[in-house]
């Protein structure tokens, strides 16, 4: 079950990262599009803070799981 031990530890990781730094993305939507004249918009859109408490709280079972499985 190292597999999952790992996998425990990157999400664990990605979950904190986004808990205590914030994680933002940008998304371009195009609003106008007629023949020649093309509008777009670009939005700033921010990941929520509880998907990385989520993370951390995911992370730390599968890691819990991983090291009691690969002991046994």
């Amino acid at each position: 079950m190292r597999g999952m031990l790992i996998a425990g530890i990157v999400i664990l990781l990605a979950g904190a990262f986004v808990l205590f730094r914030g994680f933002s993305f940008t998304k371009d939507k195009t609003v106008l599009d007629m023949g020649p004249l093309k509008a777009s918009v670009t939005e700033e859109r921010a990941v929520p803070t509880w998907v990385g408490g989520a993370g951390v709280a995911i992370g730390l079972v599968l890691i819990g799981v991983g090291a009691t499985k690969s002991r046994g």
